[in-house]
């Protein structure tokens, strides 16, 4: 998922334009229409988040991440609930809050646990389809229910209303020259939750814009041993991304490679704020928009999952 460090400019520019929409910021709606069916769902040249995206229930298997992060889908999901004791569903149109069991349980144990860590509650962004397996708009990964944005805005001390939960926007913590954090907005609250989220058993990585780590970095104190897990990407500047290891037993669930030792801290993070990565030129023809895999192209286990009722 991390880029490579040597690609140039150029790819940078697209890698960019691809990786890092500002998905907490593209309002929802109250009143969601639902997708046209297709002309022909069997035809096998259909990108597979044509077929993904109109389920709107979950299959009626036993829980299981099939697949890799980006590439693969989600047996027998289940709901995060949109009000909890600690947290808010955002953006409820997208129908995005479904996850394994082991990540709807992370998420409530992150935002009880926050609260003590001074975060007054979680304003929770997507998880996945139903189904997980690709989404039409905003992400590659989050596809078997193991991948999940949280807000860096504090959960306000009432229910947000419908409209509020499509239209608000969340907080940009970044400052405008992408070099720091904006010191009017970034708080200690902000090193708490991300800091408690990094602690709990199963977090895998955390994905932050490479501003917010330099921060972290910088705030974290004597207690350093979390901050190998946050790994600086695109975007991530409204929002951070918490993904969870793959299940025990769950031999289809393909991993990730181990995070890389030390707290990455160092003369790595230097690389993030060059002009020609902060700043990269835009390529000389915009990018062709990509029709993402095929039902063929994602593990055989996620027609299954498709299919079921």
């Amino acid at each position: 998922m991390i880029a490579n460090r040597l690609a140039p400019a150029a790819a940078l520019a697209v890698l960019v334009l691809l990786a890092a929409p500002a998905a907490a910021q593209d309002k929802g709606t109250v009143d969601p229409k639902p997708l046209p069916p297709l002309a022909d769902p069997n035809d096998p040249k259909t990108p597979a988040k044509q077929l993904f995206g109109r389920k709107t229930t979950p299959s009626s298997l036993e829980a299981r991440a099939i697949g890799f992060y980006s590439k693969g889908c989600l047996a027998g999901g289940i709901a995060l609930p949109v009000n909890g004791p600690a947290w808010q569903v955002m953006r409820l149109s997208r129908n995005r809050n479904w996850g394994h069991p082991n990540l709807i349980d992370m998420l409530e144990r992150l935002a009880v646990d926050a609260r003590r860590a001074g975060w007054p509650g979680l304003l929770v962004g997507d998880l996945s389809q139903p189904r997980g397996g690709p989404m039409l708009t905003g992400h590659a990964s989050h596809q078997v229910g193991l991948d999940a944005d949280i807000w860096l805005t504090p959960m306000p001390n009432r229910e947000l209303t419908r409209k509020e939960r499509e239209e608000m926007s969340a907080t940009m913590v970044v400052a405008r020259d992408r070099k720091d954090v904006d010191p009017a907005v970034w708080t200690t609250g902000h090193v708490g939750v991300i800091r408690t989220a990094a602690n709990l058993p199963g977090v895998e990585r955390i994905f932050v814009n490479a501003a917010i780590k330099k921060a972290l970095c910088r705030d974290a104190g004597a207690d350093r041993g979390w901050l190998h897990k946050v790994r600086p990407y695109w975007g991530h500047d409204y929002h951070f991304h918490v993904r969870i290891v793959c299940p025990a037993g769950e031999t289809d669930c393909k991993p990730q490679p181990p995070v890389p030792a030390g707290d990455g801290c160092g003369s790595e993070l230097d690389w993030w704020f060059q002009e020609s990565v902060l700043h990269p030129p835009p390529p000389k023809e915009p990018p062709k928009p990509r029709p993402g895999p095929t039902l063929a192209e994602l593990p055989p286990a996620c027609r299954v999952v498709l299919q079921s009722p």
